[in-house]
């Protein structure tokens, strides 16, 4: 999967964003308007808030497609204890954890600690969801 992530930095923190990998569950938009603001160019502003307020909320992104890297004092991200796999009812496939998504070859496609998998199929970027069940109208 080639690297389509962009990243947007400011002294305290650097954000990143993959939108191969964005199910635009929108919780980054809603929680943090001021960062997240899709009307604008960029869309990411990484000095518009508290760098605790931003991790916080990046950890929200369900797919992973958001994630942060402190320069400040701040902690960085921590993979959940446990694993967690969550059927969402619209078809992807959320995991939490230490994760390591591998192709049929047992190469490594992604290391993370938030990923969507596809659910209905059909993405044309498995195994990660690229939001195919909405043009399918499948549902889980």
């Amino acid at each position: 999967m080639a690297d389509s992530r962009r990243y947007y930095k400011s002294k305290k923190i650097t954000i990143s964003f993959d939108p191969k990998l964005c199910t635009h569950v929108g919780e980054c938009v809603r929680q943090l308007p001021t960062i997240f603001d899709v009307k604008k160019r960029p869309w990411i502003n990484s000095e518009g808030a508290d760098p605790d307020r931003i991790a916080e909320v990046i950890q929200c992104c369900p797919s992973g497609a958001l994630e942060f890297e402190r320069h400040d004092e701040g902690p960085q991200e921590v993979a959940p204890a446990v694993t967690t796999v969550t059927r969402s009812p619209d078809a992807p496939i959320y995991v939490r954890g230490n994760i390591e998504v591998r192709d049929k070859d047992g190469n490594l496609l992604r290391k993370a600690t938030r990923v969507a998998l596809c659910g209905c199929g059909r993405s044309k970027n498995k195994p990660f969801c690229d939001e195919t069940h909405r043009k399918v109208n499948f549902y889980a």
